[in-house]
């Protein structure tokens, strides 16, 4: 295939793609057409495989070694290029899927093989050299690595959007599995339980986030320093947690039920369906109830009693 007609036939694949691309149900389609339409990759099924296993080895201490296994979206043996999901906060909120190049443990020899690849890390090098911050500079010795890596490897995580919009009434946050990665437009609490997302989608939470977040325009711009870090949590009993954990789960199956609506749409306080709706404020009064709050408490009742109790653990450990 000649450059031009290279050319033409991505300007083709773009148009044919755009808008679509659902990572669950067309994942494999749009990498088979990329690479048969784009780079006229022949013997598609030989040259790239899905859903790949892969192992790596998790480094908890420097006595705690373990060996963990994970799934990639795509691999490629050839030039041993594993392709995966990237997801970043408008991705999240509005199902747009990207994908990333993750060449970690990848040789120069292995890189040097894929020519697409290798110009990508001459790019991203070049970037890098050229960028007046010099934060940016220090990492053009490493052009085939991300910059920022802020993820453990191997442990699936709750994801929350650094900013969005100051009309929801709750900012949508959710669980990721570790095969994706995260780009530095969220905010993600690792190893998190359907306890932990229970407490941070509560009305609760919500409420402090309002108080002491920061803002992008008037949108919130939610800190792990200044909301995730000073926000207090409850003691719940045994059962008080349990019921957190049955109504976050509750809240996760109903946005189930609406596979075809994004998060935006989900959590537009026009359009937010009243089942969904109902879930959340179940999961209100089960945290409200584990942090002693009335269910009619208001807003500025609980900032106030979450300062409180700040004031009150700040005293202790001061």
């Amino acid at each position: 295939m000649t450059q031009m007609g290279q050319v033409k036939a991505a300007k083709k694949f773009v148009e044919n793609w755009t808008g679509h691309g659902y990572e669950k149900g067309e994942s494999q389609k749009f990498w088979i057409d990329l690479l048969t339409s784009v780079f006229g990759v022949e013997n598609i099924s030989s040259f790239i495989f899905f859903e790949e296993q892969v192992k790596d080895k998790l480094f908890l201490t420097t006595l705690d070694e373990r060996i963990i296994t994970n799934f990639i979206d795509a691999y490629i043996p050839s030039t041993r290029v594993m392709i995966e999901q990237k997801s970043s906060s408008k991705d999240f909120l509005h199902n747009k899927k990207r994908y990333c190049l993750w060449l970690e443990g990848a040789s120069p020899t292995e890189i040097k093989k894929c020519p697409l690849v290798y110009e990508r890390v001459k790019k991203c090098k070049e970037s890098r050299e050229n960028s007046i911050a010099e934060g940016i500079r220090k990492f053009a010795n490493t052009p085939h690595l991300f910059a920022q890596r802020t993820q453990p490897i191997g442990v699936d995580y709750i994801i929350v959007p650094r900013v969005s919009s100051e009309n929801r009434r709750y900012v949508p946050i959710g669980f990721m599995s570790a095969d994706t990665i995260v780009s530095d437009a969220v905010q993600i609490v690792p190893d998190a339980t359907l306890y932990e997302f229970g407490v941070m989608t509560s009305n609760v939470h919500m409420a402090w986030m309002r108080a002491v977040c920061g803002r992008l325009k008037s949108d919130y711009r939610y800190s792990k320093d200044i909301v995730y870090n000073n926000f207090v949590w409850c003691n719940p009993t045994v059962e008080q947690k349990a019921k957190i954990e049955e109504t976050a789960q509750g809240i996760l199956d109903v946005r189930a039920k609406y596979p075809d609506s994004s998060l935006a749409d989900l959590y537009d306080e026009i359009l937010m369906p009243q089942d969904l709706r109902k879930a959340h404020h179940e999961n209100d009064k089960a945290v409200m109830s584990a942090y002693g709050f009335n269910p009619k408490t208001g807003e500025q009742e609980i900032v106030s009693e979450l300062f409180r109790l700040y004031e009150k653990l700040s005293g202790k450990t001061s």
